[in-house]
């Protein structure tokens, strides 16, 4: 089984999209073309990513913007990572990533800063969650989260459980838990944010099937 990734508002039936206020230029071209780089029909690459094709061709031509769990799922689909999807290149694989190389980049509501090297087991994102922002879509994905809050408080809900949490907070969770993730404060959360990288059959057979209700 494929790895896939569920993201649903609370009560919702279908995947949550948000309207583009822009065109992404990074992002609709890079999708398209790392999926018939990886040979995948527009069918088989949305099956394999929980999405259906007209979801993912809408956001392969702009006119959706994909969220986070999104970017995971299909980085894992066509074997790269979210900094590539987003259209960001790192020379090599330094050490060192200068804030000067981070360029912003929006996605889904969110702005994210690749601070991380490509290619690596960890995809590791500085994420700026501004308040009211996807903060009612309930995400499920195979993997691990780590978070810590660098400004501002965030509200994380965990299952059944809900945490606030505060600058200098951290969090680490199995990314199966059904999880929330919202900015408390109007200013809006700035977090670091890393996400394991599953992109092994094997290691998507060690954690089971994604559930397909995250309600």
């Amino acid at each position: 089984m494929s790895p896939s990734e569920t993201e649903r508002p609370s009560g919702a039936g279908s995947p949550a999209e948000e309207p583009a206020p822009g065109a992404l230029p990074a992002v609709a071209p890079q999708l398209r073309a790392l999926r018939r780089q990886a040979s995948l029909t527009l069918e088989v690459a949305a099956r394999a990513a929980g999405l259906s094709p007209a979801h993912l061709s809408r956001l392969e031509t702009g006119q959706r913007q994909p969220s986070l769990p999104m970017l995971l799922a299909l980085a894992r689909v066509y074997g790269t990572t979210v900094a590539e999807l987003l259209g960001e290149t790192v020379a090599g694989r330094d050490a060192v990533i200068r804030a000067s190389d981070m360029e912003p980049t929006a996605a889904g509501g969110w702005t994210y800063w690749q601070a991380g090297a490509p290619g690596r087991g960890m995809q590791a994102l500085r994420v700026h969650v501004p308040h009211g922002s996807q903060g009612d879509v309930v995400r499920v994905h195979p993997g691990e989260e780590w978070l810590h809050v660098l400004r501002g408080r965030l509200r994380l809900r965990l299952g059944d459980s809900t945490h606030r949490l505060a600058a200098g907070d951290s969090a680490h969770f199995d990314s199966l838990t059904p999880h929330r993730i919202a900015a408390e404060d109007h200013d809006g959360v700035d977090l670091l944010f890393v996400h394991t990288l599953l992109q092994s059959p094997t290691a998507a057979l060690c954690l089971g099937p994604t559930p397909g209700d995250a309600s």
